[in-house]
This record gives structure tokens, sequence and C-alpha cells, in this order.
């Protein structure tokens, strides 16, 4: 069975009190409407072998986004396994964007469950941006490894 990957972008930007804030959004869909805890996600996406996961990076950040990666240097965060399995690379560029202009991407399934009616969801039903801290929570489980590898980098670029 091959290992599904996935590749992401973590936008992060500096405080005046000398901290940092990232932004990560909310998962959107059914499964996620009433959950905040461990629902929300650097954005990210799976691709395959014939693409670079810094080029899906990339690709997802505008497809969840529809805004464009910020110019600067990527920090690379590694990777992570997540509890289904999934393996995901993302790296961290500073960045200031704000949360009004996004535009998500959308997704559609089948909802209700064996209604046969196809609905259209964003992928990212809203982002914001949290300091670490409020933002380790919110993350599912697994990426929150991102935000210590995150504060120590940052920290010994400052």
């Amino acid at each position: 069975m091959a290992v599904t990957r996935s590749a992401g972008l973590l936008v992060f930007r500096r405080t005046g009190s000398g901290g940092i804030e990232v932004l990560i959004g909310h998962m959107g869909g059914p499964f996620w409407a009433r959950r905040e805890e461990a629902a929300w996600s650097v954005p990210k996406g799976e691709y395959g072998a014939d693409e670079t996961p810094e080029d899906a990076a990339r690709r997802e950040f505008l497809e969840e986004l529809g805004l464009p990666v910020p110019d600067g240097d990527w920090i690379d965060l590694g990777e992570v396994r997540q509890a289904g399995g999934k393996t995901v690379t993302v790296w961290a560029v500073e960045g200031d964007l704000d949360p009004a202009a996004v535009v998500p991407g959308t997704f559609t399934m089948e909802w209700p469950p064996r209604s046969g009616t196809t609905t259209e969801f964003p992928e990212l039903d809203r982002v914001g941006w949290f300091t670490p801290e409020a933002a380790e929570p919110l993350l599912v489980a697994a990426q929150r490894a991102f935000l210590e590898r995150l504060v120590t980098r940052v920290r010994g670029r400052a």
C-alpha cells in the first residue's frame, strides 16, 4: 500500500512584542463544523509521484486560500506522520495575509450520507492568525510539531 503524502505551507508574521503569529485554517465540511479543537490545519494537500513536495505546497496554498504564496525564504519544518498514516511535509514563510481576502477552494461530497445528493463545501471554512500557544490545541495533533519547530527556527534567526 502506497503512503499518502501531503505538503503545505505555514505562513507566519512577527508581532510588535517580538513574538510570532501563524495563519491556520479550520477544515470545512460537515465532519468539522461543530469542532474547534484539533479541527484546524496548515494549508496543505496531497501530491503524487509526478509533483515535488514544494510544488504541491505552493499549489495547495493557492487552491485552499485563493491567494498567492508570500514572497520570501522557505523554512523547512520537516515532516510528521498523522494518525491516519498520511505523511505531511511543511515549510514556513514569513508574510502578512488578510484572512478576509481568502477565497477558499471547494470540494464535493455526498451529504447527507446515502442521500444521493452531492453538496459543495469550502476546503477551509475560516482562517485566522494565532500565537503558537493559541494555535496548538486547535491544530490536528500531529501538526503541532510544526509550531514548535517554527518557534525554534525563528528564535535562532532573530
